[in-house]
């Protein structure tokens, strides 16, 4: 089924060619996605004179002048502006701006989220330049985030991520992506889009498929990213699980690419990292403790299933792994329940979170990345455990078989 509506598919077929896509999903963004739309036409413009260029904004049914707003600010490159069909969510405004590449025949796309402040043209430039000159398939972000931004992509994305498949993508849920448009194609055809990667599990989804496709990664410096934060305890439960959920599904599907990768490597960096304090956000711990009792009741049942050890009164690194690593056991002992697992996590993510805010209370967040980093590496440490754990019990179950066999 299409995720282009009439008014989507007519401004494609207006513009008929392009090398270069860039495409914004929204919903209800008319105080800013002007600036996005009038910063994406000025990085197209400037860094790719010679190149076809285009922009899609594929909106969830705003009614604020959202799609307007697009209209007014990038007057100067073609532009398509209209309704996504499918699931609400950033995941089916991104399969209708893939279907929009994939029409244009495109050779290189990148996707900016619309309620940024920090972007600048140099991030059209850094996460489409690389595509576009062959010298990658895929391009994450990144970027200087306040240490209380990206509990997600802190606490699990980043760190399982780089545990299961080797590579230490920092933001894989970052949501600025530059993509060559095979990638896009192989999106199109997984049979995903009624599912939660119609909604927050798309990032994770792209990431973890450019991976296992053996895409040729790298990295685009973007300074800070200062946006529309969300609150840990108020807005990122239906985020964290369909993530997650999400995470856990492809690991499952992806599991003889990771089982025997051992370690990680970095991957390289388009740009000059440079330290940067972004924009600070506040985060009460005490809130989040409170919402993880509230929720940890109904889990309880689940935990006894999954855990290999009590919850520990303080969540740490190490304590944090293990749970992580239980939970994912089970979700690849039980695909189909990735979701139910994912929530069961949720108030145990509160918990971590809530500790990470009080260890890193004194530390800038150039610091605090020694906290993120400690605990990366911890997932690493209880992948091997696991690993080592789970050749031990094949060796002893087929030696279990070979002395049944050897009896009279």
């Amino acid at each position: 089924m299409s995720a282009l509506d009439d008014q989507l598919r007519d401004g494609i077929a207006k513009i008929r060619k392009a090398d270069i896509v860039v495409g914004i999903p929204s919903f209800r963004n008319a105080g800013t996605i002007g600036h996005v739309a009038a910063t994406v036409a000025r990085g197209l413009r400037e860094h790719f004179r010679d190149a076809r260029v285009a922009l899609i904004n594929a909106d969830g049914g705003s009614e604020d002048g959202t799609r307007d707003r697009v209209r007014e600010n990038a007057k100067d490159i073609p532009v398509a502006v209209g309704r996504y069909v499918g699931p609400p969510g950033k995941g089916s405004a991104f399969h209708a701006i893939f279907e929009g590449a994939v029409s244009l025949d495109a050779k290189a796309c990148a996707v900016v989220d619309s309620d940024l402040r920090s972007i600048t043209p140099q991030w059209i430039e850094r996460l489409a330049g690389p595509v576009l000159r062959g010298e990658a398939d895929y391009v994450t972000p990144l970027y200087a985030r306040h240490k209380h931004d990206g509990t997600i992509t802190n606490s699990i994305a980043y760190p399982l991520t780089r545990a299961l498949y080797g590579l230490r993508i920092r933001q894989p849920i970052g949501g600025e992506f530059g993509f060559h448009t095979d990638l896009a194609r192989a999106y199109l055809a997984q049979p995903v889009w009624d599912t939660d990667v119609a909604r927050f599990g798309i990032d994770i989804f792209m990431t973890t498929t450019a991976v296992a496709r053996h895409a040729r990664v790298v990295q685009a410096f973007l300074g800070a990213k200062v946006h529309d934060p969300k609150d840990p305890a108020a807005d990122l439960g239906p985020m964290f699980t369909q993530v997650v959920g999400t995470l856990f599904r492809l690991a499952a599907e992806h599991e003889a690419i990771w089982r025997e990768v051992t370690g990680s490597r970095a991957v390289p960096v388009v740009g000059d990292p440079e330290p940067v304090e972004p924009e600070a956000i506040e985060v009460d711990p005490a809130r989040l403790r409170a919402k993880a009792d509230s929720l940890a009741a109904d889990q309880k049942e689940l935990w006894k299933d999954v855990l290999t050890a009590p919850v520990p009164r303080a969540i740490g690194p190490d304590g944090w792994a293990r749970i992580v690593f239980d939970f994912l056991a089970a979700a690849l002992r039980h695909p189909g329940e990735s979701e139910r697992l994912a929530r069961g996590l949720l108030p145990l993510y509160y918990s971590r979170v809530a500790e990470f805010v009080d260890e890193a209370r004194d530390m800038t967040t150039t610091q605090s990345e020694d906290i993120v980093e400690l605990g990366a590496r911890a997932m690493e440490k209880a992948k091997e455990k696991r690993a080592t754990s789970d050749s031990l019990a094949r060796s002893e179950s087929t030696s279990g078989v070979e002395a049944a066999r050897r009896k009279p």
